[in-house]
């Protein structure tokens, strides 16, 4: 909303300038986006007369004349304006004049005339584009005098960016109000007399679509003398908020439109055929709109039409072939109330926005229908000429908006803005805004003014109060709140802790989203249907993630796409199980995994190339579960799994529970998830690894360590790992570490046997082991392996 800061304060003037004004408009919610000078910097400009006007003896296109300015004598002047002749008043730069630009007029020879200054366009004194011809001044504008003070254009126009709840402000009516709302004063309303009905002409009005259009008004004017302008004051202001002027009718609506906040149309009258119907339009049909593109008319969209045609798109665009045009004569004048659900959207499905739709989809006063056709018949009327018919309205009264009561409480008022705001200046405040209050015993009960389309609730009045109040009149007070530190667990591990070890290890995290593909899922776990997406983004992102492996492949693919080689990617995130046992039919897992890709170098003279295997992932496994849970807790088991290759796939077991999985993806699965070479990958459930035990004291033994090593010989197909698990809880007292240090399988060694080399470290916190204490160690390790694995040391 732009408006002339002097239009304002006809309306309402408070004794505080333009930037407090504008500051004032701004922590009142109405904020002001900028404030510009009405005109540009000049001086020397006059209200001058020609009383001489005759053609240039030299050229065609210019004329020679003489100018009253009030002196002791006539100016002569050159001036090549198609519209300068005899009688009318004008703008002139006198000699010593400076216009916009620091443009200095000095006495001049035009094709050997002489020239004492010059005749003045809109936009050589800086108000406007108008170039067309030189100012036309009104007859009855004092010679002599000052054009600045003439045109009062020591003016601003000031912005303001309104929020789509105030479209009570989207007119000098609405910003007045506030304004004398914010200053406690008055507001003085434009007073006029409505014109008085001087013929019998009337148009039937039909209401088709209450619901939508529960008020409208119309009123027949004829003998309108559109060759007239619209008055150079009216055009001034139209300018001043950001309007251009086009002739006297249109000027007049938004004229009315900038006053008022209300949207109005006029036809002419002599193009219309029965009576004015609101009617919704018809699937397909077609109007031609004013800017003469035609368009199809969808079935929700409100028309104004008459028994034979539609004539235009209610509260959005006039019609072409009903608009007034220079030849029109007489004019039909519509005013009406439009509900803004019926014009909500509706410009914009036609890449539309106007004015009028701006205004009537957020909300326009239902009982200024009435105020705004009389004024504009009396803006018209003077402008124009012409005769009035009688107000005709149709009206759907359990259409209209009504009014709303609402109880503010004095104690919820001072709980919610925490100060004690006197009830006085509380009743004041709400009966400035429009609202009619009645006081009861603590409280206030106020029935809401129509054109106050959000204020619906206590909060709603709370809001004004304190926007009135002053924002900056509440005191800031921190609030008191006591600080209490959170039981912290230690034995709790951060999953940061897991991250930055992952990017010590060289990998970087990833995000991708909880819904993927459900082709690539159904490859890599055809077992586990995934919830589907009732409204999905696209058709590849229409199930939830069964794991985080998905997505993690998809961005690795998509790297290795575009050149980039050697990936390590991890990810932190939900996993989303169909559970029949929870309450949403699925169950949330936190997960941690991660993908590799490529060498487990870059390339380098000084480094062997060699690609990434299983025993790299299933080394980055360990020491992410190294982080809380004690390695002998854990234990590899050769699995199966759809997604990874059978011979380098394991489960991660923590007891008897499967806890994730490390492995090679699949080589049938590459070309369906874009991968290319060897992928290695693992997942594992966070909450399982997330926990770690407490350090505990344990006294450090003074005496020496013994070292003994042992080779066993084993049928190949016995696990290592079950070897040293079995070894580890034997409960040997003395035994402090376990290693395996060699795996020989060849010459010496029985076909499908293999030898394992173990090196035993023994120790005892009291006392230095004797031969026959470490022997004694040492046949319990091999009795163990005999009778589990059927082992024989090797000779």
């Amino acid at each position: 909303m732009k408006f002339s800061e002097q239009w304002l304060r006809e309306w309402v003037n408070p004794a505080i300038s333009t930037n407090e004004l504008s500051e004032q408009l701004s922590m009142a919610g109405l904020e002001v986006d900028d404030v510009a000078a009405v005109a540009a910097e000049f001086s020397g400009v006059v209200v001058g007369e020609v009383v001489e006007c005759g053609q240039h003896p030299d050229a065609d296109k210019l004329q020679v004349t003489k100018i009253n300015v009030g002196g002791d004598e006539l100016l002569d002047i050159v001036c090549g304006a198609p519209n300068c002749r005899l009688g009318i008043k004008v703008a002139v730069a006198m000699v010593g004049a400076v216009l916009p630009g620091n443009f200095k007029i000095k006495k001049a020879k035009l094709r050997g005339q002489p020239s004492f200054g010059m005749l003045c366009s809109f936009s050589e004194l800086g108000m406007g584009d108008d170039h067309s011809g030189i100012i036309e001044l009104p007859a009855d504008a004092t010679i002599g005098e000052d054009f600045r003070e003439y045109l009062n254009l020591d003016d601003k126009s000031i912005e303001v960016d309104l929020t789509p709840n105030r479209a009570d402000c989207l007119g000098m009516k609405g910003i007045a109000r506030e304004v004398g709302v914010l200053n406690q004063l008055d507001v003085t309303e434009p007073v006029f007399e409505p014109v008085k009905t001087s013929i019998e002409d009337v148009r039937g009005i039909q209401l088709a679509a209450p619901e939508s259009c529960p008020r409208y008004l119309g009123r027949v004017i004829k003998g309108v003398d559109l060759s007239r302008p619209s008055p150079l004051w009216m055009q001034e202001r139209l300018r001043r908020s950001g309007t251009r002027s086009i002739d006297a009718v249109v000027d007049v609506t938004n004229y009315v439109l900038l006053e008022l906040g209300h949207p109005m149309h006029a036809f002419d009258n002599n193009k219309l055929s029965g009576d004015v119907v609101v009617r919704m339009a018809e699937e397909g049909e077609k109007l031609t709109l004013l800017d003469e593109n035609e368009v199809s008319l969808k079935a929700n969209t409100l028309l104004i039409a008459d028994a034979e045609k539609a004539l235009a798109m209610a509260g959005i665009f006039g019609g072409l072939h009903s608009g007034v045009t220079s030849s029109t004569s007489d004019i039909f004048l519509e005013s009406a109330f439009f509900a803004p659900d019926a014009i909500m959207g509706k410009a914009r499905q036609y890449g539309l926005h106007t004015d009028a739709s701006h205004r009537y989809e957020r909300g326009v006063d239902p009982s200024l229908q009435l105020q705004a056709m009389e004024r504009a018949t009396q803006l018209l009327v003077e402008a124009c000429g012409g005769s009035a018919g009688p107000i005709v309205e149709a009206k759907s009264e359990e259409h209209l908006p009504k009014a709303r009561s609402i109880t503010l409480r004095a104690s919820r008022l001072k709980h919610v803005l925490g100060i004690d705001i006197a009830a006085d200046r509380v009743t004041d405040i709400l009966n400035r805004l429009g609202l009619n209050v009645t006081v009861i015993d603590g409280a206030w009960e106020v029935i809401a003014p129509l054109y106050r389309f959000d204020m619906n609730i206590e909060e709603d009045l709370i809001e004004e109060v304190a926007r009135v109040y002053g924002y900056n009149n509440i005191p800031n007070q921190a609030p008191v709140a006591s600080l209490q530190m959170r039981e912290s667990s230690e034995a709790r591990i951060s999953t940061y802790r897991f991250k930055d070890l992952l990017v010590d290890q060289g990998f970087q995290e990833a995000i991708t989203y909880s819904f993927v593909d459900p082709k690539k899922q159904a490859l890599m776990f055809p077992d586990i249907e995934g919830l589907v997406l009732p409204h999905p983004i696209s058709a590849d992102m229409s199930v939830m993630r069964v794991s985080l492996l998905p997505g993690l492949l998809s961005a690795l693919s998509y790297n290795l796409k575009r050149q980039q080689s050697n990936i390590k990617l991890f990810e932190t995130g939900l996993r989303f199980m169909p559970d029949s046992n929870e309450k949403s039919g699925v169950q949330q897992q936190e997960m941690i995994a991660g993908v590799m890709s490529g060498n487990i170098a870059n390339e380098h003279w000084s480094i062997p190339s060699a690609g990434l295997d299983f025993f790299d992932v299933k080394a980055v496994t360990e020491e992410l579960i190294g982080l809380g849970i004690e390695t002998q807790d854990i234990e590899f088991k050769a699995e199966k799994h759809f997604a990874f290759h059978p011979g380098q796939c394991a489960g991660v077991y923590k007891g008897d529970k499967c806890i994730g999985f490390v492995g090679a993806i699949h080589p049938k699965l590459e070309k369906g998830l874009g991968l290319n070479g060897k992928t290695f990958a693992f997942e594992l459930e966070l909450v399982s690894i997330s926990t770690r035990s407490l350090p505990w004291i344990k006294a450090i033994s003074k005496f020496p360590v013994n070292r003994r090593d042992i080779a066993v010989t084993v049928d190949e197909v016995v696990d290592t790992g079950k070897v040293l698990k079995c070894i580890e809880k034997l409960g040997v007292t003395d035994l402090i570490d376990l290693n395996l240090f060699d795996v020989y399988k060849g010459k010496g060694i029985e076909p499908g046997k293999k030898s394992l080399a173990l090196s035993i470290w023994l120790q005892n916190s009291d006392r230095t082991l004797e031969d026959s204490d470490i022997q004694k160690s040492v046949d319990i390790v091999v009795k163990a392996l005999e009778d589990n694995f059927s082992a024989s040391l090797r000779d």
